[in-house]
C-alpha cells in the first residue's frame, strides 16, 4: 500500500520533471526511445499540427524493451508513425543509442549527415523524463533551442497506463537523482531544484522507492 504522503511526494516530483514549455514550430522533432509508444504517438500529433516537418526516432533496445520492441525502439517508433499516416520521407531513424546522451549526440549526427539545418528541436520523451532530456540536450547541443514535450497526462493516468504504481514512483525518484548528480559529472546542465522537491525525494528514498537509484556516496536528499 502506498501512503497518502508518498503519493503527494510523487506528484511533487512528477510536476517538477515536466518543463511546461509552450510549444511552437521547430526545425525537427526528436522522439527518445523507451518502452512507451506514446512518445511516437505524441511525435505524430506534433507533426500533424505542423510543429515539425521532420521526425527523428532514436533508440536501440534495453533490458526493459528487448521483448516488447525486438527490432529496436526507434524502428518500432517509426513503424508506429507510418501506421498513423506519416510519410516515410518525413521520418529518420537512429537505431544505436542506449542512453539519453547518445540519443542526443547520435540524432545530431544523423541530421548533420542528412544535411538538415537545425536551429530548434522539439524533444519528446516520457512525461517524467522531460527535464532530464532537456538538461542533457542543453549540455550536448547548446547552439540550438530545445523545447520539451511529452504526452499530456496526470500521474494517475500514467500509473494506470503502466499498471505498477511502485515502479512508476521508483522511476520518478531515479530521474530526480540523475538531475542532482549528473551535472557535476558533465552529462547535463545544472538546474535549480526547489527545497520541497528535495524533501519529497528524500522521503520517497526513505520509504524504499529506490530500485532506479544509481550507486553513489552522496546521501539521499542532498544537493550535488
Amino acid at each position: 500500500m502506498i501512503s497518502t504522503q508518498a503519493w503527494d511526494d510523487a506528484r511533487h516530483l512528477w510536476d517538477y520533471h515536466q518543463m511546461g514549455h509552450t510549444l511552437r514550430p521547430c526545425s525537427v522533432a526528436i522522439g527518445l526511445g523507451s518502452h512507451d509508444l506514446g512518445v511516437a504517438d505524441t511525435a505524430v500529433d506534433l507533426y500533424n499540427r505542423g510543429l515539425a516537418p521532420l521526425l527523428v526516432f532514436t533508440g536501440a533496445t534495453s533490458p526493459t524493451t528487448r521483448e516488447l520492441m525486438p527490432r529496436g525502439e526507434a524502428i518500432h517508433y517509426r513503424e508506429r508513425a507510418l501506421e498513423l499516416g506519416v510519410p516515410s520521407s518525413a521520418v529518420l531513424v537512429e537505431p544505436q543509442a542506449r542512453n539519453t546522451g547518445e540519443n542526443i549526440r547520435f540524432s545530431k549526427a544523423v541530421l548533420e549527415t542528412a544535411g538538415i539545418p537545425v536551429s530548434s528541436v522539439l524533444l519528446i520523451s516520457k512525461p517524467y523524463e522531460e527535464r532530464r532530456a532537456y538538461a542533457t540536450a542543453r549540455k550536448l547541443w547548446p547552439e540550438v533551442e530545445i523545447l520539451s514535450a511529452s504526452t499530456p497526462m496526470t500521474l494517475g493516468e500514467y500509473v494506470d497506463s503502466i499498471g505498477d504504481a511502485h515502479k512508476v514512483i521508483d522511476m520518478l525518484v531515479g530521474a530526480l537523482q540523475r538531475l542532482l548528480i549528473y551535472p557535476e559529472q558533465g552529462f547535463m546542465i545544472s538546474q535549480p531544484v526547489p527545497d520541497d522537491v528535495i524533501q519529497a525525494y528524500a522521503r520517497l528514498c526513505n520509504e524504499g522507492f529506490t530500485s532506479r537509484l544509481l550507486a553513489t556516496d552522496q546521501p539521499s536528499g542532498t544537493r550535488p
